[in-house]
């Protein structure tokens, strides 16, 4: 789908902007490991022109993605990959918060770039919290892509998410194998 698309633009290279939290980070792991300079590496095997720009901050939430969202788009974004809320369901923040910041952060980019293919990352939270929250959580995603038309990976660490192999011993942060799989 990318190289269809990016056939469309008059810029040379297209870019693609990852914005998260310590996952987009690649927190614990070497850049070289982490998912968004491995996505660079498939999409440069494939000779497409793509430029990934990860902007990832530890411990980020929706309503510090909002905050630092007009600083990360200082250049042309085509594709706006949204990687928050997390870190908010860690910490118990309101859903609907949550949300509204991911709405507006979304909002934000396609204002400045309209025709921004913007991808919505899905996260879940461990069983722990409770059935109630980590449905009413998993389900804000959807939702949000449904909402302002965009895709969606369900689950960014789908098939990384709770496996002891694919993550650091903290149980959160993919290692580099788990990165390879995100």
């Amino acid at each position: 789908a990318l190289s269809a698309w990016s056939q469309e633009s008059d810029r040379e290279v297209r870019n693609i902007l990852v914005f998260g939290d310590s996952l987009t980070a690649g927190y614990g792991v070497d850049y070289e490991q982490s998912y968004p300079n491995l996505m660079q590496g498939l999409i440069d095997k494939d000779g497409l022109s793509y430029k990934v720009i990860p902007s990832g901050v530890s411990g980020e939430t929706s309503a510090g993605g909002l905050r630092r969202i007009a600083w990360a788009m200082r250049m042309p974004i085509d594709v706006f990959v949204l990687a928050l809320g997390g870190n908010d369901g860690l910490r118990g923040i309101d859903l609907e918060n949550t949300r509204s910041n991911l709405i507006q952060i979304a909002e934000k980019v396609r204002a400045k770039n309209p025709n921004v293919r913007i991808v919505i990352a899905g996260m879940q939270m461990p069983p722990n919290l409770g059935a109630h929250y980590t449905d009413a959580f998993a389900a804000v995603y959807p939702n949000v892509a449904q909402e302002l038309n965009a895709f969606i990976i369900p689950f960014l660490l789908e098939g990384v998410g709770g496996m002891a192999d694919l993550n650091l011993p903290d149980g959160i942060h993919p290692n580099p194998e788990g990165h390879k799989r995100v």
